[in-house]
């Protein structure tokens, strides 16, 4: 897949779906910003029996505040996102626009059967309450795709929609030049 240079592509999908597997094969050209990255760092700095409930917040704001520095940079970024707030694609999507870049949207729709699969196969679990509110949120989103298409998300300027095979099939992407950037021959 190829999209515009300083495009922040959101890649979407229920815990389990194959976001992380796709991002570390597309980090080579662009910057990842995984919350699971600041869960890890925090999570490192923290006592062993203090549970992640309480240092959720200070891992959320460590997060926002690399994602606020990554968009503003103005190079391409790729984002690992659950897909089921809207909110964060809008803010993304302004911010972004702000500095003259495009918001994508890469949305994993494999199920929840396929998505609980990925979990066991990793070992690492989201709680069922956690997991029930990514599956509604993806759920209205991917229903409304259904019904009014891509115009169902105005923030994103394209979505494309994955399942497991098309998952696997696509190895790469790049952010190509604009015309005056490119290399004159």
């Amino acid at each position: 897949m190829s999209y515009p240079a300083g495009a922040v592509v959101v890649v979407s999908g229920l815990p389990g779906s194959g976001k992380s597997t796709l991002l570390r094969r597309w980090s080579g050209v662009a910057p990842v910003v995984d919350p699971r990255t600041s869960h890890v760092a925090c999570e490192a700095v923290m006592p062993a029996w203090l549970p992640y409930a309480v240092y959720r917040p200070w891992a959320r704001i460590r997060h926002f505040r690399r994602l606020r520095v990554e968009v503003r940079s103005g190079g391409a970024l790729l984002v690992h996102d659950c897909g089921s707030r809207t909110w964060m694609r809008r803010w993304l999507s302004w911010t972004a626009g702000r500095r003259g870049r495009e918001l994508h949207l890469v949305l994993l729709d494999v199920g929840a059967a396929e998505a609980l699969a990925g979990q066991r196969a990793r070992a690492r679990w989201a709680s069922r309450r956690v997991f029930a509110r990514h599956h509604r949120g993806l759920a209205r989103l991917v229903g409304a795709l259904s019904l009014h298409g891509p115009a169902a998300v105005r923030e994103a300027a394209s979505v494309v929609l994955l399942d497991r095979v098309s998952r696997e099939r696509l190895t790469a992407v790049e952010f190509t030049p604009r015309p005056a950037e490119r290399n004159p021959r």
